[in-house]
């Protein structure tokens, strides 16, 4: 299990605006959550603040426990041991982390080698297999980085984070640059990580219908809500999910004023950090709502405070 206790992230000096804040999640064994939100909201920078990956000018507090350890204070040389072992991590950007000068076979068993000390002949192999699942061929792993597509890096960065088989796996916008059969083979190869825990960024609302079970909605660096997959998008609580939902094809592409990018400054994140967008907008939400339970379903908003 991995449960996010109240955890911050800060850039700058004491006053600056939070990039994440307060964020608590629990997150049980074998549950595919998603965190949707636009740009801006701190889905990538809550998994790198996770992983330990954030520069030294990131100030970080609260907790991130996994099988009851708090990992964020851990050395560097500890989480190492995390990462990949406990935690498999796909970055988004289309392959362009992928080293150049090696051939994608390489890179890809590489992680196997290191944590599960196969040779990197028996790796390669693995992972000829799985290039099969999302639609490469195993002429792939000869290849280098430039001569494949910018979708086929991404798939292989993929493939590169379930061959580790980690326990916990940390998905950045893994469908980004994919076109919709790609992503179909996404959403199927999720479908069958029955023994990993799954984390997942995106912006694609319908790859988070298709293979989530849970969605969590971050808004200028909070989580605004908490749901199970189907009652958040037969029933949206928060007023930011709804105008989200609003802007589908399917739904009219009605694009609200709270669909505009969120304000950076600190004083934009005092009260409801939705406030100067919402059409519910009361003198209320100069108060900064908590998380209210509202039967299974968690959402941060004053309206709510009478059904919890």
């Amino acid at each position: 299990m991995l449960e996010l206790c109240d955890l911050t992230v800060r850039f700058g000096k004491e006053g600056s605006a939070n990039a994440v804040e307060e964020i608590s999640l629990k997150i049980e064994d074998r549950e595919k959550v998603f965190l949707i939100g636009e740009t801006g909201s701190g889905k990538s920078v809550l998994l790198m603040a996770i992983l330990g990956m954030l520069p030294d000018s990131a100030a970080i507090t609260g907790r991130a426990v996994l099988d009851g350890r708090d990992i964020l204070n851990l050395p560097e040389k500890e989480m190492r041991k995390i990462r990949g072992t406990k935690i498999a991590y796909i970055p988004q950007g289309s392959g362009e982390g992928m080293n150049p000068l090696l051939r994608a076979g390489y890179q890809i068993g590489e992680p196997r080698v290191i944590h599960q000390k196969e040779r990197m002949a028996q790796a390669i192999r693995a992972a000829a297999g799985q290039l099969e699942r999302f639609g490469l061929k195993k002429e792939v792993l000869r290849q280098y980085p430039h001569t494949l597509s910018g979708g086929m890096k991404q798939r292989s960065l993929i493939v590169m984070g379930v061959m580790e088989q980690a326990p916990v796996l940390f998905a950045d916008e893994p469908t980004k640059g994919l076109d919709p059969a790609r992503i179909l083979q996404i959403v199927d190869c999720f479908a069958k990580l029955k023994e990993q825990t799954l984390l997942c960024v995106t912006h694609d609302l319908r790859f988070a219908q298709a293979a989530a079970e849970k969605i969590c909605v971050l808004y200028a660096s909070q989580a605004v809500e908490y749901s199970e997959k189907e009652e958040f998008f037969k029933k949206p609580l928060h007023p930011y999910s709804q105008a989200i939902l609003q802007a589908l094809p399917e739904n009219g592409l009605q694009v609200s004023e709270g669909f505009a990018p969120p304000r950076e400054d600190a004083d934009a994140q005092k009260g409801c950090h939705y406030r100067r967008r919402c059409r519910f907008c009361s003198e209320k939400c100069e108060e900064k709502p908590p998380m209210f339970e509202v039967g299974t379903r968690k959402v941060r908003c004053w309206l709510y405070a009478h059904r919890s």
